[in-house]
């Protein structure tokens, strides 16, 4: 069933604009098919209890119901206007911008375009992970991951349609044109081309690579255009729940790890997941996720924050919002060793906001910790590896580094890189637990059940109804 575009619950008074409505009128059937073939595989005619946003007011973002996932209204919303300035950079304290500069025209498609691709492509990834869900609760937020960022691409392609015209069409088109891991037309980032066949692999892309756009659009909800900036800020609201199911995921897995080792069991024996293979996924999906923010020196970064298009963390807590005459000190190989640069400071801009990134998925490791240490499993510790550990873009992509961050050569690296990265064998023994349970209150043997259940509903709700329910 086919939604009109009346149905989209929207703040942007979309029926006053019959160039705007025409043109997402002839997208809408796209995006849908879009969602057909390639969403979630087995399930879209499934009754979901999902959470859709009707407004941006307290009790509008978050209502809860049964929906068939191609029935769910994708809306776009933008946080309400308020009296703001450009909070940063070189145009510091001039009104934000309401229209698209001419000069920033190429930068802000270029941004917009690479945050938006980020969308549909984790859709894609995910689409045959419902089959093997580890429990209804899982199944059902999997399919809440989904439907959001299927709205945060409506989101995305409202700005397109808006604010760039033909160019902003033609950018929309392709956005459903590129596919996750295709040889002829890839995602654009290439984390975003990665398979994830399992859910360890799922949980581990939530909290990693979903805390990376935590990070992206919370540097984008400062922007000088204000449509950007209202709209990723909406989007936040959102993504808080992404992070949590890939958190607390991981965490139900090391629970259940802790719990085997804990009586005496190998947790292999009882078809949990490992020890080393959670140290080894927890290795590849943060340094992939790494990878999202870019080269530690960048131009582009530099640029975007002195035009006042894209600023830090939180720019609007710290004292000084220019950035000029300070530097950044930062650790770079040189031949053959590591030297340390003072870098001025807006060209570190993506190592700024990859500091805060650290600091937060630290947070997150040292939670899984408390759960080893409650379940009294001493000398086990689960840790980040280096930021220049397997790594493919900045300075230190094409070398070889352990997860210390030492500079090690390439024979050293082969030797050890099944003790540091998933092997074939690994993969292979976490798909063999990736069997569906699906019975109400169950859990699958590898994961432990979560501390409580969606909105207050038991765990054993049926939180995923059959089609003829």
């Amino acid at each position: 069933m086919a939604q009109s575009l009346e149905s989209i619950p929207n703040n942007v008074d979309l029926s006053s604009d019959r160039r705007l409505q025409r043109a997402l009128e002839q997208w809408q059937p796209n995006f849908l098919s879009w969602w057909k073939e390639v969403g979630p595989e087995g399930f879209q005619a499934h009754q979901v209890y999902l959470r859709t946003a009707i407004s941006v007011e307290p009790n509008g973002w978050a209502h809860f119901d049964y929906v068939r996932m191609p029935e769910y209204r994708w809306g776009i919303f933008l946080e309400p206007k308020s009296e703001r300035q450009i909070g940063f950079g070189d145009n510091q304290g001039e009104p934000v911008w309401e229209e698209v500069p001419g000069e920033h025209r190429n930068a802000l498609r270029r941004i917009i375009v690479t945050q938006a691709d980020t969308e549909p492509a984790s859709v894609e990834q995910q689409r045959m992970l419902g089959k093997t869900c580890p429990s209804m609760y899982d199944l059902r937020n999997i399919f809440q991951v989904n439907v959001e960022e299927g709205r945060h691409l409506w989101a995305m392609v409202y700005l397109l349609q808006r604010y760039f015209g033909r160019d902003g069409r033609e950018e929309a088109d392709e956005l459903l044109a590129r596919r996750s891991g295709s040889a002829d037309k890839p995602r654009i980032l290439n984390t975003f081309n990665e398979p994830i066949d399992d859910w360890l692999s799922f949980f581990m892309f939530t909290m990693f690579t979903d805390r990376d756009g935590k990070y992206q659009l919370s540097a984008l909800a400062q922007s000088g255009f204000d449509p950007l900036a209202r709209t990723t800020r909406f989007m936040l609201t959102e993504e808080a729940h992404h992070m949590f199911v890939g958190e607390t995921g991981v965490d139900r897995v090391v629970q259940r790890c802790a719990e085997l080792m804990a009586a005496g069991k190998d947790p292999r024996k009882e078809h949990a997941v490992p020890f080393e293979i959670i140290q080894k996924y927890i290795n590849f999906w943060f340094s992939l996720s790494l990878d999202l923010f870019g080269g530690e020196v960048s131009s582009n970064a530099a640029d975007f924050f002195a035009a006042g298009l894209k600023g830090r963390f939180r720019e609007d807590t710290l004292e000084e919002h220019k950035a000029v005459g300070q530097t950044y000190r930062m650790e770079v190989p040189e031949g053959g060793k590591l030297i340390e640069q003072e870098v001025p400071l807006r060209n570190a801009m993506n190592e700024v906001l990859r500091d805060e990134y650290v600091k937060d998925c630290q947070r997150g490791l040292d939670r899984w910790n408390k759960t080893l240490q409650k379940a009294g499993i001493t000398g086990m510790t689960l840790r980040l590896p280096h930021r220049r550990f397997h790594r493919s873009v900045g300075p230190s992509a094409g070398l070889f580094f352990d997860p210390d961050g030492k500079l090690i050569s390439e024979a050293e690296y082969k030797a050890h890189e099944a003790e540091w990265l998933p092997t074939a064998q690994d993969r292979e023994y976490v798909k063999s637990l990736m069997h569906p349970v699906t019975e109400r209150g169950k859990m699958a043997s590898w994961v432990a059940p979560p501390a409580k259940g969606i909105n207050g509903m038991p765990l054993d709700f049926e939180y995923v109804r059959p089609p003829d329910a």
